[in-house]
Parts: C-alpha cells; structure tokens; sequence
C-alpha cells in the first residue's frame, strides 16, 4: 500500500491510497486542477484513479469532487445524508457514479476493504475510513470533535492513521476567532486540538498502532512545532517517544509517500 496525503488543512483536504491496483482519493477539497497537480507531483496520474470516498461535505473536502469525476468518469462514494446535503454541488457527477454506502458497515472495491466509520463532526453524517490491503490497514480520521473508546477500539491495529491535530487551546481562545466559532472548535462535535491528539496517540499505542501522521492544522490557531512538540510530549510521558514514528501532513502540498509492505 502507498499513502500520501496531497493537502490538509482548513484550505482544502485530499488523501491518496494506491493498494495494488485501485486508487483512491479521500476527499477532493481544492479545485480539480490542483488536485491533479498534486496528484501529478507523487507521480499518479489522475486518470488511473479508482473512486472517491467522502467524508463529510464541507467545502474543504468536496471542492473539487464534481469536476474531478466528470473529467475522469470517476465513482463517487458517500453515505445517504452526506449525498443529501451536497447533491446540488455534484452535477457533474454522472447518476451511474452516485454510489451510497452505508456508515459502520465494511464494503469493498476490488480486493480493498473499506469501513467508513461515524465520526463527531457538526456535519450531517461524518465519517472516517479505514482502507484495509492483503493485512495492513490504514486510516484517515480528521474533522473529529472527541476521541472515545469506540474510535479506539476502531483505529486499533492499523498501520498508519492520519489524525487530527488541528489546534493549540491556547491559541485559539486567545486569537481574533468570533466566540461562537470558538465554541463550535472545542465542541465534542468540533476539532480534535493538539493535546487530545497526543492523548489518543498514547492509546492508539497499546492498541498496536506505532505510526501516524498529523493532520488538519489550523493555518491560524496552531503552528507545525507546536503541534508536535505537544504530541511528543505525551508519548515521552507514557515511555514510548522513541517507539512511535510521528510525521506530519503539510496543508497545501504533498507531504510524502508512506510505504506499507
């Protein structure tokens, strides 16, 4: 399996997964033209992509969806109540390539597995994936308010999860944020901030999971350092710094090919 995410963050989210011969684009969030550029520079070409799947439909995840599978007659993936909210975004996407899935329950493409997982975001219906290949598993699990046993229990024995860690307290609370922004971003239904994050690393840990990537930080209320910083220093506190590869995703280009044998 290769794995890349093209962008993530509030701009604009994509994520590619190539397992065997079905490739994957989760989430479209820049226009279609930058989609393929990104997609261009890790050295896939766009026409060879196998579907999107879609997480929720925010505008940073969809932007480009329409256009992406009109140009390269591209399935499109989503539960019911996502379709419902972004139908009307998606004219270009032809009725054959309206694919429903549903929530909580694994589907297929090819010999790749796919468990679309409910997720707390203040969206209609959000949801993470977890793309499973010939025994590894890999996971994208952003725009996530809270982190509790069942996500856990969820991401538990996946190669490589890429989560979110998209703003410092600190930061945020102090920042120019209208209040009702502000409490919408640490709600339970928000986004996960950096503490959080190192805290269900800890966990993710024991849990057999020993790589993850960073993603989804706020352009305004957290810094790359920082948001590492923070993360390394729950897992220095629970003894497992050195036992945890951390990378992080970079919001408006491709952070790098990971490799799953």
């Amino acid at each position: 399996m290769r794995f890349c995410p093209l962008c993530s963050g509030s701009s604009g989210n994509s994520t590619y997964i190539e397992a065997g011969n079905i490739r994957l684009l989760i989430d479209a969030g820049l226009s279609c033209r930058r989609i393929t550029e990104l997609l261009r520079e890790i050295g896939a070409d766009p026409a060879t992509l196998t579907a999107i799947l879609v997480t929720h439909e925010h505008s940073d995840h969809i932007r480009g969806i329409s256009i992406l599978s009109k140009k390269y007659n591209l399935p499109v993936y989503a539960n019911a109540e996502c379709w419902s909210m972004m139908r009307g975004q998606m004219n270009g996407v032809a009725p054959q390539n309206v694919c429903v899935f549903e929530s909580d329950k694994t589907f297929y493409i090819g010999g790749v597995s796919i468990l679309p997982f409910t997720t707390y975001h203040d969206s209609i219906h959000a949801v993470g994936f977890i793309v499973g290949h010939k025994g590894k598993k890999v996971a994208v699990c952003t725009d996530i308010g809270h982190i509790d046993q069942r996500i856990l229990e969820i991401l538990s024995g996946c190669s490589l999860v890429l989560l979110e860690a998209n703003h410092d307290v600190d930061m945020l609370m102090a920042g120019t944020y209208p209040y009702l922004l502000k409490k919408r971003i640490l709600s339970g239904t928000g986004h996960l901030c950096n503490e959080d994050c190192g805290k269900a690393l800890v966990e993710l840990y024991k849990r057999g999971v020993k790589s993850a990537i960073l993603g989804h930080l706020s352009a305004e209320n957290n810094y790359p350092e920082l948001a590492l910083i923070t993360v390394h220093t729950a897992l220095e506190a629970a003894n497992i710094d050195d036992k945890m590869q951390i990378a992080l995703a970079l919001r408006d280009r491709p952070t790098g090919i990971f490799e799953l044998a």
